[in-house]
């Protein structure tokens, strides 16, 4: 059983807690994950389809001021495709596409 003092201690730091997650909420940031652009650098170089195993697409926002297109290739490798390339382009109208498709 715990005693008042450190039921005293422990309602603060539950409210405290509970406002660090209401701000977070608010503002849109996620509250796991990175909070900073994933992608340093970015490629225009086309890769191969075939090597391709995904490719996610992160919309700007809070954590990063510009969209972020990041293809893992079928070794594990993640490279991160320049979102103004042309074939990057053609890629991410197909996966918003098809992400449409899905939602109707």
């Amino acid at each position: 059983m715990s005693s008042p003092r450190s039921s005293a201690t422990a309602r603060p730091l539950l409210l405290l807690l509970l406002l660090a997650a209401c701000a977070a909420l608010c503002r849109g940031a996620p509250m796991t994950g990175e909070l900073r652009c994933q992608c340093l650098e970015t490629t225009s170089e086309v890769i191969r389809p075939k090597s391709v195993a995904q490719v996610e697409l992160i919309q700007e926002g809070p954590h990063c001021e510009v969209a972020e297109v990041i293809a893992t290739t079928k070794h594990g490798k993640k490279v991160c495709l320049d979102p103004t390339a042309p074939w990057v382009k053609l890629i991410i109208n197909k996966i918003l596409k098809s992400s449409l498709k899905q939602h109707e």
